[in-house]
């Protein structure tokens, strides 16, 4: 799926690049257990042969399947990641020694077999965009922070300014009551 054998690349000569333009399923690349994607993703990724390895560029698109944080509806939140991240073997190409990365740590490594695995950068880049709050469109009302009521269902819902709600009834009347038996300064 993600996984690309880059034997041939590691032997080519530094500039050489390969794009693909790829389409992952949605049931292809499970992104955490609290958030889905709601189309499959998009784009297109880049391997450029360096002196070292590769360097890895992808342009993403997609869009996760959320929760409007102002009306609590369905959401689809369009995603754009840009990913770019070096790639280097843990196996020397020409001799087959194992080559020490400890220098660097937070590159991504090309396996034993040649293989480069992206889902994991890709996944961690998709999670890192996720918006703090998702809306299901920019002019969402929102609910009634009253009643509840769906504010895009029912745009002209108000409440009068003398309804009460009728468990706080007694209170209010207890208040006027309280209110008419005052003396006035």
């Amino acid at each position: 799926m993600l996984s690309y054998n880059v034997a041939g690349l590691l032997r080519e000569p530094p500039g050489t690049a390969r794009t693909d333009h790829v389409t992952i399923p949605i049931a292809e690349l499970p992104i955490a257990d609290d958030l889905s994607l709601a189309t499959p993703v998009v784009g297109d990724i880049k391997l450029s042969r360096t002196n070292r390895g590769l360097l890895v560029r992808a342009a993403l698109d997609t869009a996760l399947a959320e929760t409007c944080s102002r009306c609590l509806g369905p959401a689809q939140t369009p995603v754009h990641v840009e990913l770019e991240q070096e790639a280097l073997p843990s196996i020397d190409i020409e001799t087959g020694a194992p080559v020490d990365l400890s220098q660097d740590p937070d590159a991504l490594v090309i396996d034993e077999h040649h293989e480069l695995d992206l889902e994991p950068p890709i996944r961690d880049a998709i999670s890192l965009a996720e918006p703090i709050a998702p809306l299901c469109r920019d002019d969402c009302a929102g609910l009634c922070p009253e009643c509840g009521a769906d504010l895009n269902a029912d745009p002209g819902h108000h409440h009068d300014d003398d309804e009460i709600d009728p468990r706080l009834a007694g209170l209010a009347e207890l208040l006027a009551h309280t209110e008419e038996n005052e003396p006035t300064h």
